[in-house]
């Protein structure tokens, strides 16, 4: 080994009063943030987010007839998850919320992708 080799001291296991090593173990904080620097080179692409309360089909007849005050059916029950997409996939479900005079959405279900 050279003296330009980093070293890197090594807890002993088998000592009877083995306490962690602090200098070695990451903080959940430091960790934390070690992540997000990773990931700040991509917080300025904009992304389409989408939250769907529900679809329906009808004919472009039927399009064409609608106006102000018509209820349209979609096909989801009052109080079920709606979707929320990001850039036309499906990453999460939540509940609609009224914050102030706005409607928002709380994620109730992160949805876990299936890489091909």
């Amino acid at each position: 080994m050279s003296d330009t080799d980093t070293h890197v001291p090594l807890q002993d296991l088998n000592a009877a009063s083995a306490e962690p090593a602090d200098d070695l173990a990451y903080n959940e904080d430091e960790q934390a943030s070690r992540i997000a620097a990773d990931l700040e080179a991509v917080f300025d692409v904009p992304v389409q987010v989408s939250a769907v309360l529900g679809r329906s089909k009808m004919d472009v007849g039927e399009l064409l007839k609608l106006g102000p005050g018509t209820v349209l059916e979609l096909d989801r029950r009052v109080g079920e998850a709606i979707d929320i997409y990001v850039n036309n996939r499906l990453v999460a479900r939540g509940e609609v919320v009224l914050v102030e005079d706005k409607l928002g959405v709380t994620m109730t279900e992160i949805i876990k992708a299936e890489r091909t």
